[in-house]
């Protein structure tokens, strides 16, 4: 047995589903039953109860799991130790969201790298789907999102409370207001973030408390591309604030606080529960978290 084949063992104890643990290890669902069938072979004794919905250990499988666990948790201490020793060869892969990772993110890499400035840190942009793959995956080593979902194979740690400002075009009819109350907004073209987005869904959500409906006149699954259609005066939107700051400084946009409560879009960092992470990770995971708790 490798370390590839427990490591397959434990992800479909832990997902209890033989399609979503191929998906993750990039193979076919015939080859994680394959692979799994062969390890009882080599064991000589019955892992899975096919008997039972949802996936059931015998109490075999129950032993042969914490033992694989251990295995793989003991392997990732090693590297970890191995990679703290020289931390010129240690390597840290993060991927945020590109409001998050283009804005929001910028001081803490800087930051960091002061500490640290022979460490690779390596930053990606990718929506938040692709970011969960991959940190169940092991291809990135902390993922930085918005309104982070609980699951039960990941940590998650509370990043920054995003202000969400009204913006609209400096040529817009509210763009002189002190302040915004969501009423106002009855009926207004809207450019919106696509459904797949949770930030739409945030943001749907606050309108619905208000009983505010919006005519929503374009969707993007990007940030910058809302920028520019609320630039050129093709609706207006509810943006997080950190993501603002060129366009205010040059007056391409107005941002506009919203009078009726302070509205906050929730970040989060994300690592996979059972990734052993370097130092120099782990420091960066308390930076952020460090500076969160200051924030509050």
């Amino acid at each position: 047995m490798n370390l590839e084949t427990a490591k397959l063992f434990c992800d479909l104890v832990e997902f209890k589903n033989f399609s979503r643990t191929a998906e993750v290890h990039g193979i076919s669902q015939s080859a994680v039953s394959q692979q799994i069938a062969q390890l009882e072979i080599d064991h000589r004794s019955q892992l899975i109860d096919r008997k039972k919905r949802p996936l059931h250990l015998t109490p075999a499988g129950e032993f042969f799991y914490r033992g694989c666990r251990d295995i793989l948790e003991r392997y990732q201490q090693m590297n970890s130790e191995i990679a703290d020793l020289s931390q010129s060869s240690c390597k840290i892969r993060l991927a945020a969201i590109f409001s998050i990772g283009m804005h929001t993110l910028q001081p803490y890499v800087k930051k960091f790298m002061a500490i640290y400035p022979d460490v690779n840190l390596s930053v990606e942009y990718n929506d938040s789907k692709e970011i969960y793959d991959k940190i169940l995956k092991g291809n990135i080593d902390i993922g930085v999102v918005a309104l982070p979902r609980r699951d039960k194979n990941i940590e998650v740690y509370p990043f920054e409370n995003e202000p969400l400002m009204f913006v609209c075009s400096p040529e817009h009819q509210l763009s002189h207001s002190s302040s915004i109350h969501l009423h106002q907004l009855q009926g207004e073209k809207f450019v919106a973030f696509s459904e797949n987005v949770p930030t739409r869904g945030w943001i749907d959500g606050i309108l619905k408390r208000y009983n505010v409906t919006v005519r929503v006149a374009m969707e993007f699954d990007n940030i910058e591309t809302i920028k520019r259609a609320v630039e050129i005066n093709a609706g207006v939107s509810i943006l997080p604030k950190s993501s603002l700051r060129m366009e205010l400084s040059i007056g391409t946009l107005k941002a506009i606080p919203m009078g009726d409560e302070t509205f906050y879009r929730p970040t989060g960092i994300i690592v996979r529960k059972d990734r052993t992470l370097s130092k120099a990770a782990r420091y960066l995971i308390e930076l952020l978290r460090t500076e969160y708790e200051t924030d509050i």
